[in-house]
């Protein structure tokens, strides 16, 4: 498999791949990349609908211009963390923020969230995070108030009184759920505008297909979440040790 930075052909190809609607993983495949690589390639540069190999390639090299006075001093930095490729790492770090960035988040609330998941920690205070990702407390404070009020973070005080962070197992359940009411609420909307525009119009027919097309993937979303919750709580198997 090639390593190294995306090639101006690769990102061309990138680029032909999304204009005929491939899907990610096809298109690491037909360029024998890893499909994180491309997933990543893609969300930083505009997202599927406005990729440009061009402007990628160009925005990639301003990146790398940038971070190569600073790449003398982390070029001597272990390879492995504990235990871990911290190359690997630190690939699936951004790969995931970027992702998270797609969802709606801002570059720094996405960072902060994926340091929740990517931490063997149960739990994290604003200077451990700040730390982390190397920026200010006030940066953290901002981010942090945000997904407390989405529910993707909670906060509570330990025995010395500061204030701890955690992101609970439940909390996609209960973001699924969200959606689900937030999908069901377009669906009564749309059966309002029925009785407003007169039933047997064309524009009444329109909003009753949505309100049942809506109907639908709420009511399936909200069952899914409900039968799949148990997921959450469930560890994974151990594999059992090797007997001499």
């Amino acid at each position: 498999m090639p390593g190294g930075r995306l090639t101006q052909q690769e990102r061309q190809q990138i680029a032909l791949g999304l204009a005929d609607d491939l899907a990610y993983a096809e298109i690491a495949r037909r360029l024998d990349r890893p499909t994180s690589t491309i997933t990543r390639e893609v969300m930083r540069n505009g997202g599927p609908t406005a990729y440009r190999a061009d402007l990628a390639h160009r925005a990639t090299e301003r990146r790398a211009h940038r971070r190569r006075p600073a790449a003398s001093t982390t070029a001597a930095a272990p390879a492995q963390l504990e235990g871990r490729d911290a190359e690997a790492l630190a690939e699936y770090e951004e790969t995931f923020t970027t992702v998270l960035m797609a969802s709606g988040l801002t570059k720094m609330m996405a960072r902060v969230l994926t340091s929740f998941y990517m931490t063997d920690a149960d739990s994290l205070t604003a200077s451990e995070l700040a730390s982390r990702l190397n920026v200010s407390p006030a940066s953290i404070s901002k981010s942090i108030a945000f997904l407390e009020t989405q529910g993707l973070v909670r906060r509570e005080r330990d025995e010395r009184r500061r204030e701890r962070y955690f992101v609970d197992d439940d909390v996609w359940y209960q973001s699924m759920m969200a959606s689900a009411r937030s999908t069901a609420q377009l669906g009564d909307i749309a059966r309002t505008g029925v009785t407003i525009l007169g039933r047997g119009t064309p524009a009444a027919a329109r909003l009753e297909n949505i309100s049942r097309f809506v109907d639908f993937v709420s009511e399936s979303i909200a069952r899914a979440a409900e039968q799949a919750r148990e997921v959450l709580y469930t560890k994974p198997e151990t594999p059992p040790a090797n007997e001499d």
